[in-house]
C-alpha cells in the first residue's frame, strides 16, 4: 500500500481534531490495573501497542506475541517475571527479537526471576516462568531506555517490601519515569524519585478509582509540524491540559520557535495551533533526550522550512523500530537534505530546495510515517506502507484529511 499526499484547500477555519489517548499514559494504567482491577480506564489509547498489551495480560499460560509493541515486551516481561505460577514464551516481530532486553531481563533475574533466552542472549524471545519475587532492592543502568526502569516501577507494589532502583548513570527520558511515578500515586502508592534512587511501596489494594487518560502529545507533534510548514493554518486539537504528564509537551516551546502558538482551553481540553509571523532562525538547536519521539517530526519540519537544526541526545533512536537516524538521514537525502548523524545527534544543514513526488520508506516505523506527511504542505509525496501508523494513531490518515492534506491510499478510495 501506498499513500500520496498533497495539499488541499488553505487556510482552514475551525478545524478541530479529537487524537487518542497516550499509549505511554495507556499501557501504564493497563499493568496497574491488572494488578488492582478496581481501577478504571477511560480514553484508553486504541493503538496497535495497547491492543497487543491489552491481550497479553489476558494470558498466563501459552505464547505471547507483541508484535512490533516495544513498550508491551518491557512491561509484561516484568510483569509476568512477577506473577506467580505464569508460564509464558514472550515474542514479537523480526525487528523486535533484534531489539535488546538484556539490561532488564539482568535485573529480573538479579531479583530472582525465572527468564530464559529462547534464542540469542540478550533478545526475545524469552522463556517466563512467573514466581514471588521478595528482592526489594535492584541497580539498572539509566542510560539506554527508560521503558525498562518504568517497567520495574509498575510491578515494584506486587513486591512484598516494595523496590528500590538504584540507577547507573545519566537517566534516559526522565518525563517517561516521572510520568510512571504520576500515575502510580494517582492510585494510592506511595513513591519517590531522588536523585538517582527511586522508591515504590508494597500495596495490597487500592481504592476506586477512574482515571481519563490524556491524549497523545507526540501525536499532536505532526499537527504542529503542519501549521509550521504551513502559511496560515489554524487547528485545535483535543484532548490535551496544560498540566500534563506527557514530556511531549515540550513541543509548544519548540515550536514557539518554528512559529506556531499554542493556546490552552482548559474549559474545553483543547489546544489551538496558529502560524505566527515570528522571523525564523537560520538554525535551531535542542538536547531531545526527554522528548526523542518528536526527533523525526523537528528535523522533518525544519528541513521544510529551509532551515538548519542541530539534534543532541538521541542515543535512543538506534534500538527503536528502526534505526531512527539512519532511516532519517537516508529518506531526507532523497528530498534533497544535507545531514550529518552519529550515535546521538544529527546536524542538518539549511535546504535551498526540496525534491518533489519523492517515495518515502518507513521501514516499518510509524513516526516515520507521519512525520514526513507533513511536507506535503510544501510538495507532492509518497509515503510506502501508510498502514504502520497504526501503532501508535489508526485515525492519523483521516484526520491528516480533516487537516487539510488530501490523502489517496491505494486500497481504497478517498
Amino acid at each position: 500500500m501506498k499513500a500520496k499526499l498533497k495539499r488541499g484547500k488553505f487556510p482552514l477555519e475551525h478545524v478541530k481534531i479529537n487524537i487518542g489517548g497516550s499509549k505511554s499514559e495507556s499501557n501504564r494504567l493497563l499493568i496497574l490495573q491488572a494488578q488492582f482491577p478496581n481501577i478504571t480506564i477511560q480514553n484508553l489509547s486504541e493503538s496497535d501497542d495497547t491492543i497487543a498489551l491489552k491481550k497479553g495480560l489476558k494470558i498466563k499460560n501459552g505464547t505471547v506475541d507483541v508484535h512490533h509493541a516495544g513498550t508491551a515486551m518491557r512491561f509484561l516481561t516484568a510483569y509476568y517475571s512477577a506473577c506467580q505460577n505464569y508460564k509464558i514464551t514472550l515474542t514479537g516481530s523480526t525487528r523486535m527479537r533484534e531489539r535488546p532486553i538484556g539490561i532488564l531481563v539482568e535485573a529480573l533475574q538479579f531479583m530472582g526471576a525465572n527468564i530464559a533466552y529462547c534464542k540469542q542472549k540478550g533478545f526475545p524471545p524469552l522463556m517466563i516462568e512467573g514466581k514471588n519475587l521478595t528482592t526489594n532492592q535492584v541497580t539498572l543502568k539509566a542510560n539506554v531506555s527508560s521503558q525498562y526502569i518504568s517497567a520495574l516501577m509498575l510491578v515494584a507494589p506486587m513486591f512484598p517490601d516494595g523496590l528500590q532502583i538504584y540507577l547507573e548513570g545519566k537517566v534516559t527520558s526522565v518525563p517517561y519515569i516521572e510520568m510512571t511515578l504520576s500515575l502510580l500515586k494517582s492510585i494510592g502508592v506511595k513513591s519517590s524519585f531522588t536523585e538517582n534512587t527511586i522508591v515504590i511501596s508494597a500495596a495490597k489494594d487500592v481504592e476506586n478509582n477512574t482515571i481519563v487518560v490524556e491524549s497523545d502529545w507526540s501525536s499532536a507533534s505532526y499537527f504542529y509540524s503542519l501549521v509550521a510548514l504551513s502559511e496560515n493554518c489554524q487547528i485545535t486539537l483535543g484532548s490535551f491540559i496544560e498540566d500534563s504528564l506527557q514530556g511531549d509537551k515540550a513541543l509548544v516551546q519548540i515550536y514557539e520557535a518554528l512559529g506556531v502558538k499554542t493556546v490552552f482551553n482548559a474549559f474545553e481540553r483543547t489546544i489551538s495551533l496558529s502560524k505566527t509571523n515570528t522571523k525564523l532562525p537560520e538554525s535551531i538547536q535542542f538536547n531531545l533526550s526527554n522528548t526523542p519521539d518528536i526527533a523525526q517530526t523537528i528535523a522533518v519540519t525544519c528541513f521544510g522550512l529551509g532551515i538548519g537544526c542541530k539534534l543532541t541526545g538521541l542515543h535512543t533512536l538506534k534500538i527503536k523500530e528502526t534505526d531512527r537516524l539512519q532511516a532519517l538521514k537516508t529518506e531526507l537525502e532523497k528530498l534533497g537534505a544535507t545531514l550529518q548523524i552519529d550515535d546521538s545527534s544529527l546536524v542538518l544543514e539549511k535546504a535551498a530546495r526540496i525534491n518533489t513526488n519523492v517515495l518515502i520508506e518507513t521501514y516499518q516505523d510509524h513516526r516515520m510515517a507521519m512525520a514526513f506527511a507533513p511536507l506535503a504542505v510544501k510538495t507532492p509525496l509518497e509515503i510506502n506502507n501508510p498502514e504502520v501508523v497504526s501503532k501508535s494513531y489508526p485515525n492519523f490518515w483521516k484526520d491528516l484529511k480533516l487537516a487539510g492534506i488530501n490523502c489517496f491510499l491505494s486500497d481504497f478510495s478517498e
